[in-house]
């Protein structure tokens, strides 16, 4: 049961943006998988595609690498994220 996906709700900031989505991150999602279903949320509606595009996320201003699982991560539950284009 403990290797089971759990969900991690996060209020999650897209750079530019003004307002924060709540999005669901499972535990075991890396954090490049974590940037796109917060990008899904907003790229394409609320700020124009890019193709190919990667994202960068941080808490506390610091990036996480994108390898990285939200379980092994700072990620908390109902904690701050921000996810922008990598470049």
């Amino acid at each position: 049961m403990a290797d089971e996906p759990q969900p991690i709700p996060v209020e999650a900031y897209f750079v530019g943006d003004h307002i924060t989505h709540l999005v669901v991150v499972l535990s075991t999602d890396t954090i490049d998988e974590a940037c796109v279903k917060v990008a899904d949320m907003m790229v394409g509606r609320r700020f124009p595609a890019r193709e190919n595009a990667t994202y960068v996320m941080t808490v506390d201003g610091k990036v996480l690498p994108g390898n990285l699982t939200v379980a092994d991560s700072p990620i908390t539950p109902l904690g701050n994220v921000t996810v922008n284009f990598a470049s």
